[in-house]
């Protein structure tokens, strides 16, 4: 059996700007990673899954797959806060007014190629290479096996409220605990085996680092294995341990829906745990967001008081946060 992940950077580069690294990791029933590394660009991602995917793969991608809404969040976005966002995770607004939706390019490249694009609704296809959209954070907070109980681990962001050095040297920290974590999962149900490939063993075996390019080539292959092991998550156990988000949206005009296939625990299914958190509505959310980035800004300019200003830059942060970390 494949389970296949797939961390896309959603710009689809140009001729003057190369593309960003998209992770990729494969999976097997029995949690070895056959394959992981990185590509760039996404015919380079496209080309490579038609070439390694066998029928009855299961790919998961960590990207907008299906974006037929002009503007604001589509359903399944919205609901990775409601459901999600007392543990601090919330999504991007996706719409088709969008530049950088290289997700939607990959979907037509790998249906083009004979692939089906699945909802979550119903199981794979033996025969079929199926591939759906996913999102690491929702697998963290949701599998009981990680133990983030109460709060996503911050592996991506820096602290703003931090002296640059500082919020590097925490990122490290908490991005080497999650490796731990992910370490510890050879005996799960689905297992998998970090130290089971040259590439991914280095993640156990090397302390991250604060240079910026550094931690984010060790995220993009860490978030890869992330979606591989949700693949394996949403076949293994189906519903039992995941929701489908957006899974009442209106579909598309070919009829597919945009959704999220995301592990979950109870409190986060539909109607259960809703934050209490006032949130952004639709239309002002990317508004918002700009002005929390500008007053950030603007506050580290401030040439004194740091004491006095670095507890608005937490709080920007954490709203920041709240709004948009993906």
């Amino acid at each position: 059996m494949q389970y296949i992940g797939v961390d896309l950077a959603w710009g689809e580069g140009s001729a003057q700007r190369a593309a960003k690294e998209s992770g990729f990791a494969v999976l097997d029933g029995r949690g070895v990673i056959r394959e992981a590394g990185w590509l760039r660009g996404i015919d380079a991602v496209a080309d490579w899954l038609t070439a390694t995917a066998e029928p009855g793969a299961v790919i998961a991608v960590d990207a907008p797959l299906v974006v037929p809404n002009a503007t604001g969040m589509r359903t399944c976005e919205k609901e990775v806060g409601s459901r999600y966002g007392r543990w601090r995770v919330a999504a991007n607004a996706s719409n088709a007014g969008l530049g950088w939706l290289g997700g939607v390019r990959l979907r037509e490249r790998l249906e083009a190629a004979g692939f089906r694009y699945t909802d979550g609704t119903v199981p794979a296809s033996p025969e079929d290479r199926s591939f759906f959209e996913c999102y690491p954070y929702t697998t963290l907070v949701g599998m009981v096996e990680l133990g983030y109980d109460d709060e996503r681990p911050r592996y991506k962001r820096l602290n703003a409220s931090l002296p640059a050095p500082e919020g590097r040297a925490r990122r490290a920290v908490a991005m080497d605990e999650l490796i731990r974590r992910v370490g510890l999962l050879r005996d799960a149900e689905p297992p998998v085996d970090l130290g089971s490939h040259p590439l991914t063993s280095r993640l156990l075996e090397e302390p991250s680092t604060a240079v910026a390019s550094e931690h984010k080539h060790r995220e993009d292959l860490l978030d890869a294995v992330l979606c591989a092991w949700t693949a394996a998550i949403w076949h293994v156990h189906g519903e039992a341990r995941t929701q489908v988000l957006g899974r009442d949206d209106a579909p598309d005009s070919e009829g597919r829906r945009a959704t999220i296939v995301a592990p979950a625990r109870e409190e986060q299914r539909a109607g259960r745990g809703r934050s209490s958190r006032p949130r952004a509505t639709e239309a002002g959310r990317g508004s918002i967001v700009g002005v929390l980035e500008l007053a950030l800004r603007e506050l580290r300019r401030l040439p004194e008081a740091d004491e006095r200003t670095r507890p608005h830059l937490a709080d920007l942060r954490d709203e920041l946060d709240r709004l948009a970390p993906r």
